[in-house]
């Protein structure tokens, strides 16, 4: 059998293969590095990048809960600016495919950070976070709201011919309804799901164990969730998905991709297990093999109902 093609195509961006690394958990990048080899997998989506540096929420900002996590980061990131002049040299040199993630406050924050940034050849795409459901303001509203997802993603198209992709929230009755306005005002992608809204409480003290109250559930807890959100957005809307909750290992992956992901991101994972993007590469190779399938892209959608 001749080598197995895992390249996937997502509008224009192509990606060598499937497995991104998901916003938020790994950086600007130089920071899991040391750990993992970024130049084997399909890309990173940045940590959230606002016009001004943001500071975030005060701790406690994490809770470990079973089977996942909470977290109430807050888009803490470096701003613009700084993401320009210090983060991105190091991107640069990745032999792997970079897309920022763009999170903010207002219309007019969104058009300015995708008009600034659209002039860095590095990066090659951007993930419009409509959904963060750790912050004040913003983010949770929008993403809420499918006129205003329509028109962010209207508005953020016209500043840039490079893919829009567009993180959806999945604390929404009917996700496709969001997907379907993407699309229709010239997205290229949707990512689903962002995190759940959750909470946890200390028994002793009745004190919410994070500062913020709620936060952003992820993890193995949410995978039946987020798989069942994407195949509600490939049954109803013909737009390309990328796939995240809970992938843990390749058989994840595998089941996300099947359901109708074209890609997917791996986003707790890699606080338990830096380098699991790379053995989720191998494992997704070594499942074509045994399948006898020779182009991973056949997988996406092929569920049987």
């Amino acid at each position: 059998m001749s080598e197995i093609d895992l390249t996937i195509t997502i509008g224009s961006l192509k990606l060598k293969n499937p497995v991104l690394l998901a916003s938020g958990t790994v950086g600007y990048g130089n920071e899991i590095s040391e750990f993992t080899d970024l130049n084997k997998i399909g890309g990173i989506v940045t940590k959230s990048i606002s016009l001004k540096p943001r500071k975030g929420n005060p701790p406690q900002r994490i809770v470990e809960t079973p089977s996942g996590m909470l977290n109430a980061i807050g888009l803490a990131n470096v701003g613009v600016e700084t993401f320009i002049k210090e983060k991105i040299p190091f991107l640069e040199k990745l032999n792997a495919t970079i897309i920022c993630n763009i999170a903010a406050s207002t219309l007019e924050e969104y058009i300015e950070c995708v008009r600034i940034l659209n002039n860095e050849n590095s990066i090659t795409a951007f993930e419009i976070n409509v959904s963060c459901p750790n912050v004040k303001d913003g983010g949770l509203i929008f993403g809420n709201d499918v006129l205003w997802v329509g028109k962010i993603t209207e508005s953020v198209r016209k500043e840039t011919s490079k893919p829009i992709i567009v993180k959806l929230s999945p604390n929404v009755p009917k996700i496709s309804e969001f997907a379907l306005v993407v699309k229709k005002e010239g997205g290229d992608a949707v990512s689903a799901i962002n995190t759940l809204v959750g909470t946890a409480f200390d028994i002793y003290t009745r004190k919410p164990k994070i500062k913020n109250v709620t936060g952003g559930l992820s993890g193995p807890a949410i995978k039946p969730i987020a798989l069942a959100k994407v195949l509600e957005i490939k049954r109803t809307v013909d737009i390309p998905i990328i796939g995240i909750g809970g992938i843990m290992n390749w058989k994840d992956a595998i089941e996300f991709m099947i359901v109708g992901a074209s890609a997917i991101q791996v986003g707790t994972a890699n606080f338990i297990n830096p380098n699991v993007s790379n053995e989720i590469v191998d494992g997704l190779k070594e499942y074509c093999k045994s399948q006898n399938i020779q182009n991973i892209s056949s997988l996406v959608g092929s569920y049987v109902i």
